[in-house]
């Protein structure tokens, strides 16, 4: 390693350090302190190019472009089930607030104050629900038959927590949906199902209902 190269070697050494680099620069020569090796410096960017060539003359780059675009095809398909959700045992009711406490200023755009934080506000004093909410299973073909059955496409959104929403639609001819990550059936406090949401004056009404043998309620 030729003066300079020591130098500036030093100097990198010496601001990862947190040294000032003046005492670097200052040092004294002592000597060889042990055995030094030459530092060997690979292309590393050269290296990922030259497997990159190698594993798509192979076809294992398309092999995973396709492997990657099934899972996503299928991630979408049929999202991951919503965790610590059973079949209601009994009939369970409650009311829910919907309201929410502002956690900022909200203005107008020419900054008028609208609503100050820490405001408590409640969503059906503004806009009403428009239609009803249906939780299924949509791997239990008795609780979305019973959906389907019981609740018309114009009155209400029946909402998978598992099962492949993309797959009922064709043979109930009528759109599903898919409550991902249990965002709202955590927030309604729904543990079992089929569960219905329906509008009570300013709340809502959170029913589990209980299906017979034969999809009927009991």
């Amino acid at each position: 390693m030729n003066p300079r190269h020591r130098i500036v070697l030093g100097l990198g050494l010496a601001l990862s350090a947190g040294w000032p680099v003046i005492s670097m620069v200052q040092a004294a020569d002592h000597g060889q302190m042990g055995q030094t090796f030459p530092i060997i410096e690979e292309d590393l960017l050269t290296t990922i190019e030259a497997r990159l060539r190698t594993l798509e003359a192979s076809g294992q780059i398309a092999d995973l472009q396709r492997r990657m675009q099934e899972q996503a095809t299928m991630s979408v398909r049929r999202p991951k089930p919503v965790a610590g959700l059973s079949a209601a045992s009994e009939r369970r009711q409650w009311l829910f607030d919907p309201s929410i406490v502002l956690e900022a200023d909200i203005r107008d755009d020419k900054g008028n104050l609208i609503a100050a934080r820490g405001t408590r506000v409640n969503p059906l004093d503004h806009v009403a629900l428009g239609q009803d909410l249906i939780f299924v299973d949509g791997t239990d073909q008795t609780q979305v038959d019973w959906a389907v059955r019981s609740h018309s496409a114009e009155g209400a959104k029946i909402i998978f927590v598992a099962g492949s929403p993309f797959d009922a639609m064709k043979p109930h001819q009528r759109r599903f949906w898919f409550d991902q990550g249990g965002r709202l059936t955590a927030r309604f406090g729904i543990r079992h199902t089929p569960a219905v949401v329906t509008s009570a004056g300013k709340a809502l009404r959170v029913t589990e209902v209980q299906l017979g043998t034969k999809g009927g309620t009991s």
